[in-house]
């Protein structure tokens, strides 16, 4: 795990956008395109403007979600509704976005559903070439929260969680989630200071030190770093 340390969150996200163009352009150079899951999150939103103006052949790729809460389109709990204005303001193709189908009134159908899309366009099993985490001052990422059963699945990419904070999720697996070539952690703000060492050492007792390092690296901020 390879950690870069900038003075504060808009640092962060600018480079973090940078390194994801300059991933694109090989991934595509080396293999026709450039398939990228997204987490939610406030600097990730800042990072995603910086990447709309980056070089980056936007018509090889496609964009999935990493989590999604259950609720209706354009709900401020969506991350879909702030991840879709990032990227409007780019030539992607709209059918190149992947959104969880978490308006679907059979929820078990659509994680289903939603598996079968990462296959056709990540290959069986399904490889990302990016994944955008976030983490948690609990020590979740993705919405894999402390306690929650789907901790524990090996057998699917996609689930449903338990409520937490007033909403189930859909979310991705670590299965799925550790085949990534390059996970790109996004850690920013003194409270996440404690809960970044552990995810330094690997501490698998949260869910966050469960997901691969070998090919981790971590953009964070001087506050979020200040205990490393």
């Amino acid at each position: 795990m390879k950690f870069l340390v900038y003075p504060d969150a808009t640092s962060v996200a600018r480079h973090a956008a940078s390194f994801i163009a300059a991933e694109a352009r090989t991934a595509i150079k080396t293999r026709g395109r450039f398939v990228v899951a997204f987490s939610g999150g406030k600097t990730p939103w800042l990072m995603l403007h910086s990447l709309a103006v980056e070089r980056i052949p936007w018509n090889h790729v496609h964009v999935v979600q990493v989590d999604e809460r259950v609720a209706p389109a354009g709900d401020p709990d969506r991350n879909l509704t702030p991840l879709l204005e990032c990227l409007n303001a780019t030539p992607l193709n709209p059918n190149n976005i992947h959104a969880m189908p978490v308006e679907s009134t059979d929820l078990e159908a659509a994680i289903s559903r939603y598996a079968r899309t990462l296959g056709e366009i990540a290959g069986l099993p399904p490889v990302f070439d990016l994944v955008h985490l976030g983490l948690g001052v609990d020590g979740h990422t993705a919405s894999l929260v402390p306690g929650d059963p789907v901790l524990d699945v090996t057998d699917s990419n996609v689930v449903l969680t338990e409520v937490w904070h007033g909403r189930r999720r859909m979310t991705l697996t670590f299965p799925i989630l550790n085949r990534s070539r390059c996970i790109l952690w996004v850690v920013t703000g003194r409270e996440k200071a404690k809960m970044l060492v552990r995810l330094r050492d690997g501490d698998a007792t949260i869910p966050a030190g469960r997901i691969d390092r070998v090919q981790a690296l971590v953009f964070a901020d001087r506050m979020a770093a200040s205990l490393l």
